[in-house]
C-alpha cells in the first residue's frame, strides 16, 4: 500500500527483454536502501526489486503491466516517480494508493498559471471508473485532487514543489500517464451496483 507521495525520482538506466517480460535498472538516491523482493510504486506501478546494487535496482514488469500502463513506453533516460511502501507508524498525507494501475490517460493540455500549472487529462469513463470532483486519483504515482471532471476530462493543480520532484515537470502534451482510480470509491461503487441489481432482481425497483 502506498501514499502517492513520492520519495524521489530515479532514472531508467537499462531495459532488457526476456520472453514478454521487461527488466528494468532505476537508478536513484534511493535504492542503496531497497531490499530484494521490496515493493516500489514506479509511475504509480507496484513492482518487485530483484537485484539491486548501491545506486541502482532492477525490478521486472510482465506483459500485463506494459499493456495497462506506461512502463512499458520507457526509454533510457526516462524519469520514474519512486515511493516505498507505506510504514504503519508514519503520518498518512496523500491517500490509499495499490499500486494497480486501472489504465492509461493522455495528457492534452499544460497551462501554466503563474505559481501553479494545470494539467488536463482524458480519460475513459466506466462504471467503475468514476471521478468525483475535489474527489483522488493517482497518476504515475502522485496523489492528486481532481478538478472538474466531465466529458472524460478532468484537471489536476500541480504545485512548484510537485513540478520539481516529479516526472511532471517533463510530461508533454500528448504524453501517456498512468491512472489508478481511489479505491474507496471502486468499491463503493461496486457494492452500490451489486445492491441496485439485488433489487431489481426481487422486483423492488425498476430501472427503466
Amino acid at each position: 500500500m502506498f501514499t502517492g507521495i513520492i520519495e524521489t525520482l530515479g532514472k531508467v538506466e537499462s531495459l532488457q527483454t526476456e520472453g514478454s517480460n521487461i527488466h528494468l535498472t532505476i537508478s536513484s538516491a534511493i535504492s542503496n536502501e531497497l531490499k530484494i523482493d521490496q515493493s516500489i510504486s514506479h509511475n504509480g506501478v507496484c513492482l518487485t526489486v530483484i537485484a539491486k546494487d548501491d545506486n541502482s535496482h532492477t525490478v521486472t514488469a510482465i506483459k500485463e503491466t506494459c499493456d495497462r500502463s506506461n512502463i512499458g513506453q520507457l526509454t533510457i533516460g526516462d524519469s520514474v516517480n519512486l515511493e516505498r511502501a507505506m510504514l504503519a507508524h508514519s503520518r498518512f498525507d496523500g491517500h490509499f494508493v495499490q499500486g494497480h494501475v486501472d489504465g492509461l490517460s493522455t495528457c492534452l493540455n499544460i497551462e501554466n498559471q503563474e505559481g501553479s500549472w494545470l494539467y488536463t487529462f482524458s480519460y475513459q469513463e466506466s462504471e467503475e471508473m468514476m471521478f468525483v470532483d475535489k474527489g483522488s486519483v493517482t497518476i504515475n504515482g502522485v496523489s492528486l485532487t481532481l478538478v472538474k471532471p466531465e466529458n472524460n476530462k478532468f484537471s489536476v493543480a500541480i504545485i512548484p514543489y510537485t513540478f520539481e520532484h516529479t516526472n511532471f515537470k517533463d510530461l508533454k502534451i500528448g504524453d501517456h500517464v498512468n491512472l489508478e482510480f481511489d479505491v474507496v470509491g471502486k468499491y463503493i461503487n461496486k457494492q452500490a451496483k451489486f445492491y441496485l441489481q439485488n433489487l431489481v432482481k426481487e422486483n423492488l425497483i425498476n430501472l427503466k
